[in-house]
């Protein structure tokens, strides 16, 4: 159970879910933040600008009172100074407006105070903001890094676990396989060549009773059924190395073993038509090679065959100045590639092996229109080389 719950897939796409919907929200508030700051910024700016130029027409005004009660009191004090030569009306005007430039200058000083305090205020929310601002950007750009990295590298993580798993699943499956095949030979060596043996040496007891009892001319008739035993007991075990690993492959390379191993498949198949078609240069690869891209033919033909009830198969190797290029299409009953099935041992074994030689593999296919299979495998034409030179040797 622990083992389960921690190989558990969709619980943590689940919870990667949960968290790319927590980041998003809190992306979302940060940026309304930025946003409604961004905005009262516009707004203490207008303001601001406003109160700066109320700050100079107030410093105006002021120095403007300044002069003029300056002049003012000069004027009261020559009153004062001459009283008997000013009458009492001219003494009180001198007064009042002395008295009144005063309070008017008062007031505007007094406005002027306020309006630079209004000022500064608004410059230290500026300020306030602007740093606000700019860590809710950082903010949004590091969450927007997080995101990324939750949309993309982390949901990796599901997708790296699932295919442990599935290799996980291809390993035990190999060796189930391996058995099942070691199963199957001694099966078909028990039941075929052991027992077409078995028969021989009977028969070659019997050849010697036959001369002594019938003479020689049934020895002879016993000796041909014999022969027949002896080259059916050769055929299945050639039959089983072929399965093994066609010994042609090794002797006369992948074009001529595909051409034989496709048209032994369709004489077998009847009602099937399997066409091969070879392009470009006829070069002897790495045997490993040659023996991988084989197997990869071999079982789209037989994926097409079993699962797709093909009647048609075309098969196509072109070898191209850095590729190998093969398709194999089926006029089958197709599949959705997207749907995963359980237990797809055998596509997963293709791309294992096309993998290993730094190909790509490409399943195109629709239900009830056919599957196309294309693998392309890099050639490293030295290594090719190589081999035909060790061939010849």
């Amino acid at each position: 159970m622990i083992g389960e719950k921690r190989w558990d897939v969709k619980h943590l796409d689940e919870i990667v879910e949960k968290m790319v919907d927590t980041v998003q929200h809190s992306k979302d508030e940060i940026f309304h933040i930025g946003e409604q700051s961004r905005q009262e910024q516009d707004h203490l700016l207008r303001e601001l600008e406003e109160v700066k130029r109320l700050t100079v027409q107030a410093i105006e005004e002021a120095d403007r009172l300044e002069t003029e009660a300056r002049k003012a009191r000069r004027r009261l004090s020559e009153v004062s100074q001459n009283f008997s030569s000013h009458s009492e009306q001219d003494i009180r005007e001198a007064y009042e407006a002395a008295h009144e430039l005063h309070m008017k200058l008062a007031m505007v000083r007094e406005r002027e105070k306020q309006l630079r305090l209004r000022r500064d205020e608004l410059e230290r929310r500026l300020a306030g903001l602007v740093q606000i601002i700019e860590r809710a950007d950082h903010l949004v750009g590091q969450i927007t890094v997080v995101l990324n990295y939750l949309n993309s590298d982390f949901r990796q993580v599901s997708e790296l676990i699932e295919g442990a798993k599935q290799k996980q699943a291809f390993g035990l499956k190999i060796i189930e396989a391996q058995e099942e095949e070691r199963r199957r030979l001694s099966r078909e060596i028990h039941d075929g060549p052991a027992q077409l043996l078995a028969h021989v040496l009977l028969r070659s007891d019997l050849v010697e009773k036959v001369i002594k009892e019938r003479g020689t001319e049934a020895a002879v008739t016993e000796i041909r059924d014999f022969r027949k035993m002896v080259h059916s007991a050769l055929s299945e075990v050639r039959r089983i190395i072929y399965d093994l690993r066609p010994m042609a492959l090794d002797d006369l390379g992948l074009v001529p073993t595909l051409k034989k191993y496709l048209q032994t498949t369709e004489e077998y198949n009847k009602g099937v038509h399997i066409s091969f078609v070879h392009i470009g240069e006829e070069i002897r690869l790495p045997s490993r090679m040659e023996a991988a891209v084989f197997r990869l033919v071999q079982e789209s033909v037989q994926n097409a065959l079993k699962h797709a009830e093909a009647r048609h198969i075309d098969v196509k190797m072109e070898v191209t100045c850095r590729h190998l290029l093969v398709s194999v299409k089926d006029d089958g009953k197709g599949f959705d590639p997207s749907v995963k099935k359980e237990n797809a041992f055998g596509l997963i074994g293709m791309r294992e092996r096309v993998e290993l030689l730094g190909g790509t593999l490409t399943i195109r296919s629709k239900p009830g229109s056919g599957t196309t299979v294309f693998i392309r495998v890099p050639i490293d034409r030295s290594a090719a080389d190589m081999t035909k030179e060790e061939r010849k040797r």
